[in-house]
């Protein structure tokens, strides 16, 4: 870990299925994100938060987000869970806050702060920041005016090169950016839901996303298609001054299909 910076791993789109060894697409979603996270652990050690980016399952059940914090618990690191479009956020507020893992919104790691948002819209695979999280966003930033900010969303808020996917933009993102630009100290934005690497900027806000822990989607798309590149996960190193270096990280095999 570089000196004096707060170490994040952002892992996403789990896909977790009902039962252990259920596969999707022919990959065993359970196995990998036990990979990742694994894998994570070990080249990362110093990890100070984990946050979990959404679509934590495919087919939303008890069982399956027991065994999701069950997991994260092992790590002995704090955890920040959020909804994405395939997650139920009763279940996940039910079996994910215990312990070092929860659903808690709004987090602080020196002098930086971590906000999670939903942009879940219920039955809908594209997303929408409501009324009710960009008021919460604003409340955060205008509270900790000396707080450098990161936002973790599902949903991405910039276009991403597939035509499919950016159908599923946040539909409000550009009242989501507005907020963004009148707070300065917010230096990022990560989502989930792309399947895929994105990082990118709007005014001065570095904007990324993680790759799935299991299946990744083919970038710069016309329609629905896998690519073949493995799992992975994400890190951010959050220093003192505002300033952020990230990389994402692949499993040395990727998951036959």
């Amino acid at each position: 870990m570089p000196a004096h910076a707060h170490t994040l791993l952002q892992i996403s789109d789990l896909h977790l299925l009902p039962h252990p060894g259920d596969t999707m697409y022919g990959i065993d979603t359970e196995y990998y994100f036990h990979r990742v996270l694994e894998h994570a652990l070990a080249a990362h050690p110093d990890i100070d938060l984990i946050l979990a980016t959404g679509d934590l399952t495919q087919e939303p059940c008890l069982d399956s987000y027991r065994r999701i914090a069950e997991k994260l618990q092992s790590a002995g690191i704090p955890c920040i869970c959020l909804p994405g479009n395939h997650d139920d956020p009763a279940l996940m507020q039910s079996a994910l806050n215990r312990g070092r893992v929860s659903c808690n919104k709004q987090t602080f790691l020196g002098n930086w702060q971590t906000i999670a948002l939903s942009s879940l819209i219920p039955g809908k695979p594209g997303g929408r920041l409501d009324e009710q999280e960009l008021r919460f966003l604003e409340d955060c930033l205008r509270a900790c005016p000396d707080r450098y900010a990161l936002i973790a969303v599902h949903h991405h808020c910039l276009k991403t090169g597939s035509l499919w996917m950016d159908t599923m933009i946040i539909d409000n993102s550009g009242e989501f950016l507005a907020v963004l630009r009148r707070y300065p100290k917010v230096r990022a934005v990560t989502c989930g839901h792309i399947h895929q690497v994105m990082d990118k900027r709007t005014d001065a806000v570095r904007v990324f996303s993680a790759p799935s822990t299991c299946f990744q989607f083919e970038p710069d798309s016309l329609a629905f298609s896998l690519d073949d590149a493995g799992p992975g996960y994400r890190i951010v190193y959050l220093y003192p001054d505002g300033s952020l270096e990230t990389a994402v990280y692949r499993l040395p095999q990727k998951p036959a299909v």
